[in-house]
């Protein structure tokens, strides 16, 4: 039952300093009693942080409206703390979302790095936007961490306590007006030339490394995608692939975008799976094409490993093993339409696909615009602009002097 909201502020003298303080009632008639902080008893405006009289009933004030308005973080008994809260958000992750494996673990190890340390012991309803402000301002105090990582921080634990607040009816999320870092746009791309892309595959460690290069190179598939694939995806008689899975840290899930696609097989990538199942075997339908001992999944580290390796062969950039699959949308967009290269490349977002338009060489963009000025530059032949004609009468008559 709610029951009237009250309050008074008061000045308490002790034997350091005197202070402001505040009592009131919340609506479940819970009692609070808090300091504001110290008492100015000076002339002038107070200093930041001081309170008098009047700014003490002015903050009082504003706390019963909150509180009146069900606005007042606190005002709500959950018995839950942050830490149960971050928990909350792993099952439902893995319950009602299917995230990946590799998603939950990730998420994971930031509440258990980053999050459960400094506020997991904290109730739900005590967690303030400027306890979680200075959280937030703590999270990197040597400046260490890439902005893109504390972004990706506070991003993920904003999602944890948006959970809870619809869960236990918060008043509101603390998280939600924290300041992110600022982080550089995902714009600049490296990629592998044609050139170098075969240089990389002549410097393979052995024909099916050569093979891995290569349909990365041509497909755009993942590594973990690459890894997974099987014989019975693999559609010689109509030249595709059909990316069905991915396989990453030991865990066999969907591709990252959920859904199963299919992507064109060149004839190079062709000629080289056919040639890679010749070896007698593992070629069965159900057999992996890249193989590892016994004809497991390949160890992705080793594999990283002699990819770096064939790179220093061939006197090659540093490149990730994942820029293959870049090369394969910088090469792919200025030859078909962007929702095109979006469905074989597996992205969710068009946004995403939308970073490799950046590669499409339009030397008649250049015609273009000189076509568009033509019509205009005959039109004013014949103007002057101002100061020209003045500037003429002067060089005329400097001519005429000497």
């Amino acid at each position: 039952m709610s029951r009237p909201i009250s309050g008074h502020v008061f000045r308490y003298d002790g034997a350091r300093r005197s202070v402001w303080r505040a009592k009131y009632r919340l609506p479940d008639g819970r009692q609070v009693k808090k300091t504001l902080g110290p008492a100015w008893t000076a002339r002038g405006r107070p200093p930041t942080g001081y309170f008098t009289k009047r700014t003490a009933e002015a903050w009082l004030r504003r706390t019963l409206a909150e509180a009146a308005a069900g606005s007042l973080f606190g005002t709500v008994r959950t018995g839950a703390t942050v830490a149960d809260a971050c928990d909350e958000y792993l099952r439902y992750l893995e319950r009602d979302r299917q995230r990946k494996p590799s998603t939950l673990r990730d998420y994971g190890s930031i509440f258990r790095n980053h999050v459960r340390p400094a506020l997991g012991e904290i109730a739900l309803e005590d967690l303030t936007p400027k306890r979680v402000e200075r959280w937030a301002a703590e999270l990197d105090p040597d400046r260490r961490m890439a902005n893109r990582t504390r972004e990706k921080i506070i991003t993920v634990f904003h999602g944890a306590m948006e959970r809870a607040r619809k869960l236990h009816r918060l008043p509101a999320n603390p998280v939600a007006d924290v300041e992110k870092p600022r982080t550089a746009s995902k714009t600049d791309i490296a990629v592998f030339s044609p050139e170098e892309v075969m240089a990389l595959v002549r410097a393979a460690d052995s024909e099916q490394d050569a093979a891995i290069y290569l349909t990365a190179a041509f497909t755009g598939l993942r590594q973990g995608e690459l890894v997974a694939l099987r014989w019975h995806d693999v559609d010689f008689h109509g030249s595709a692939i059909r990316v069905r899975a991915s396989y990453t840290n030991g865990h066999l899930t969907s591709p990252k975008s959920g859904k199963v696609r299919s992507v064109p097989m060149a004839p190079q990538v062709a000629t080289a799976l056919a040639r890679l199942g010749r070896r007698g075997l593992f070629t069965e339908d159900d057999d992996l094409v890249f193989t590892g001992i016994a004809g497991g999944y390949l160890d992705g580290s080793a594999l990283s490993k002699r990819y770096r390796a064939a790179l220093e062969r061939a006197a090659l950039r540093p490149l990730r093993f994942h820029d293959l699959r870049h090369t394969f949308g910088t090469r792919l967009i200025a030859k078909a339409d962007i929702r095109r290269v979006q469905e074989w490349m597996g992205h969710a977002d068009v946004q995403t696909t939308m970073r490799y338009l950046h590669y499409v060489p339009r030397p008649q963009d250049a015609a273009l615009v000189g076509e568009a000025f033509e019509a205009s530059s005959t039109e004013t032949s014949g103007i002057s602009l101002p100061g020209l004609e003045s500037r003429r009468l002067d060089q005329s008559d400097h001519a005429a002097d000497c």
